[in-house]
This record gives C-alpha cells, sequence and structure tokens, in this order.
C-alpha cells in the first residue's frame, strides 16, 4: 500500500523534536551564506548566480537521463537575466523550455501557484509534444489512456515497479488540495514546506513526464520564498544529482511507508546542508576569477582577442583534462597555427604557463596567483 492509499493521506506528520536541530542549523547556514553572496559586488553576484542557475538546469535534466548543452543553458539564463557574457550561444527549444520554467519559479516566487502555471511549465518542458519519440498530453493532467503511473526499472518483461501514482480520476481533487496547501499561510516553516511540497507534487505525479522537474522548481520556489529573495545561490537539483541513489531509495521507502515523513525531513535538510557547501565552492570559485582578472589589471581582459577571453574564462569556470594547442582549437574553432599563437601570445603575459611534457603532449596551466 502506498501513501496516498491510507485514510489519512495527505496529513503528513513528523517529529518536531528530531527536525529541530538540523532544522536550525540549516537555516543559520542559509541565513549565513546570503550574507556572504550578498556582500559581494554587483558583479560578482551576478557571476555567482548565473553559476548557480546553471548548474541547477542541467543537474535537475541529468536526474531525469536528460543531458543539456551547457553553453546553450549558460547563454539563455544570462539573456533572460541581462548578465552580460559577450557572445551568446543560440538555444533549442528544450533547453530555453527547462530555463523558463526554472527562471519562473525563482524569479517569480511570490506569484500564486497555480494549475494553469503548472501547465504552462509543463507546456515549456515539452514544446513538441513528445517525451522523446512518444506523444505525450501536454498542459494538461495525464489521463492513464496507456494504464496506470508507474515508476518502474529493469529489462522488459521482468520489470520491477518501484511506485505505482493515484488514479487519473483522483488528480483534480488531489491537486486542488495541494495547491491549497501550498499557498496556505500556516506555522510550517518554509523550508519545510519545500521537502514537503516536493514530496507531496511527486507523489501525486499528475504528468505524464517531467514530474521529477517540475517537483524540483516547486521546491526552489518554496526555498525562494523562504529567502524572500530572487537570487540563487545554492542549487539542490546539484545535490540531489550527486545523491540520486540515495534520493530515489528515500522517495520509494517514504512512499511505502505512513504519513510519518519525519525521514524525509531529515534527508531533505541534509541534502539541502550539502547543496551549501557546493556554494562555498562556487563561492571560491568565482572570488579567484575575480582575483585572477584583478592581478592582471582592470583592463587587462580588453587586451585579450576574442578566442584568448573565452578560453581563458573556460578554464577559469573548470576545464576537464589538459590544455593543449589542439584543444585550445577545437574550443576557439580556429587552427592549430591560430591557437599556437594564442598561446604562446599568453604565456609571454605570464597568463599561462608551458608545463615540463614538450612535443605532442605538451599542454598549458592557467597562473592564478
Amino acid at each position: 500500500m502506498y501513501i496516498h492509499e491510507l485514510a489519512d493521506w495527505p496529513h503528513f506528520w513528523w517529529k518536531d523534536q528530531t527536525i529541530a536541530t538540523p532544522l536550525a542549523a540549516v537555516r543559520h547556514r542559509q541565513g549565513r551564506l546570503i550574507g556572504r553572496m550578498e556582500a559581494l559586488g554587483f558583479s560578482l553576484q551576478e557571476e555567482a548566480i548565473l553559476e548557480t542557475l546553471t548548474e541547477d538546469v542541467l543537474k535537475s535534466s541529468e536526474i531525469e537521463g536528460e543531458v543539456l548543452d551547457k553553453d546553450q543553458v549558460r547563454s539563455s539564463i544570462a539573456r533572460r537575466l541581462g548578465i552580460d557574457i559577450g557572445a551568446l550561444t543560440p538555444a533549442d527549444r528544450d533547453v530555453e523550455g527547462v530555463v523558463e520554467m526554472m527562471l519562473d519559479a525563482t524569479q517569480h516566487y511570490d506569484r500564486p501557484l497555480t494549475a494553469e502555471r503548472l501547465f504552462g511549465w509543463h507546456a515549456a518542458l515539452f514544446p513538441t509534444g513528445r517525451s522523446g519519440m512518444h506523444r505525450i498530453r501536454v498542459g494538461g493532467w495525464r489521463d492513464d489512456s496507456a494504464g496506470p503511473m508507474q515508476v518502474v526499472s529493469g529489462p522488459m518483461g521482468r520489470e520491477r515497479v518501484h511506485y505505482e501514482a493515484p488514479k487519473a480520476e483522483r488528480l483534480d481533487a488531489e491537486m486542488n488540495s495541494f495547491l491549497a496547501w501550498f499557498e496556505a499561510k500556516d506555522d510550517v516553516d518554509p523550508v519545510l514546506r519545500a521537502a514537503l511540497a516536493h514530496l507531496w507534487f511527486v507523489t501525486i505525479h499528475p504528468f505524464e513526464d517531467g514530474n521529477g522537474r517540475i517537483a524540483r522548481a516547486i521546491a526552489d520556489m518554496a526555498l525562494a520564498r523562504s529567502e524572500h529573495s530572487a537570487r540563487r545561490f545554492y542549487s539542490m537539483s546539484a545535490q540531489i544529482r550527486a545523491e540520486r541513489n540515495a534520493y530515489y531509495e528515500m522517495l520509494e521507502a517514504v512512499q511505502k511507508g505512513d504519513m510519518d515523513v519525519t525521514a524525509w525531513l531529515i534527508w531533505f535538510l541534509d541534502c539541502l546542508n550539502h547543496a551549501f557547501d557546493r556554494a562555498e565552492q562556487t563561492l571560491a570559485q568565482v572570488l579567484a576569477k575575480a582575483r585572477f582578472w584583478e592581478r592582471l589589471g582592470g583592463t587587462a581582459g580588453a587586451a585579450f582577442n576574442e578566442r584568448q577571453l573565452m578560453v581563458v574564462n573556460r578554464l577559469l569556470d573548470g576545464f576537464d583534462g589538459k590544455l593543449t594547442s589542439s584543444k585550445w582549437a577545437s574550443l576557439a574553432k580556429c587552427s592549430q597555427d591560430t591557437a599556437l599563437r594564442d598561446i604562446e601570445d599568453l604565456v609571454r603575459r605570464g597568463v599561462l604557463r608551458k608545463e615540463s611534457a614538450g612535443g605532442r603532449s605538451t599542454s598549458y596551466v592557467l597562473i592564478l596567483t
């Protein structure tokens, strides 16, 4: 039996004494992090927000097995928020849709969450009306015409059913109840409301696809309300992606349990705490980037050509593997000779350093200090 089949559904309860200490610790860290971020200059705040939102979109999609192009996501967010990052990469419709949903949830966190708003988010996620090769019902609750909504795994013929959602005939009543609760004024802490909203929505599973991404957007919306701020400096989706197996295991356990959701709330708070750790890393990266440009002088970047600026910023944002002239040529879309001239110019200026190995394996690293 699943929790939505219990007589006291959806009256969640939890052990206040168990929750109190971790909730207080998370709220304290949340306040400190926001204070530190707000102490940054405007341009550094923008950089931190852009990095956080980009990671949020990428990782929320990765949880569902969808890999988006980072440059497209970053460009789409920058354009919508009016952040200048130089040349913008054109974004596909599916990228634009995910970005549109996420920004609507967080930038307009104070607007009521309604069925029509959720339908708009769903339509943005699936602009072609298809999920992969399959046509789905978009901008409306599922109708179960293809059978009950189940979360399954395993090969064909040996599937394991992890969860079965409420029948479609219950969805209007279920979602009306959920939306009324989400907008209600009560004494539930806003961070706990984010955790409860996430669990409640994925338990109802009202759409044919996209329920996980929309549930995480709703949780982000509730967290923004907890801070009374549209500025996002941490990403729950990125941390859930890092703990994906534990995330699914916890959801399955809670949905097969009773209305005591203490374990889910503790897991959510712990995950949020780890998200703050990641935010501290983002802050350190943004500050390191700022110090790098400051070391070169405020206008040093103006003396770089467009290729150099692009690749140096890519290195500052985190670059997998070693930088070689071949990789430079690929990133900058230029010839090998041009790439080598760009690199040698930066070596002379003390921006890059040649590593010891020579020949075809010659690689270069940024001089950060």
